[in-house]
């Protein structure tokens, strides 16, 4: 999975936060992005606000644990 950061910055290898969100305006999704690539914790959310899933990039590619939560928020899966 490869993300572009909309607005590059000044430093094209400075870490910048990335915002997705719903059409509602809720965030989607949320984490830095490095040199166009998806770098650090991300995680990702449902439209009430709870987290959905989450995990660490290392230059664009998953990497470690990743968790996936229920609607209530408890542990559903960790790979």
């Amino acid at each position: 999975m490869k993300a572009i950061c909309a607005t590059p910055p000044e430093d094209p290898n400075a870490t910048v936060e990335r915002v997705d969100r719903f059409a509602d305006g809720s965030v989607k999704a949320r984490g830095p992005v490095r040199d166009g690539e998806l770098e650090g914790y991300w995680g990702w959310f449902r439209e009430d606000g709870t987290t959905l899933r989450s995990g660490h990039f290392a230059r664009g590619e998953p990497t470690g644990e990743w968790t996936t939560r229920d609607s209530t928020g408890a542990v559903h899966e960790v790979t």
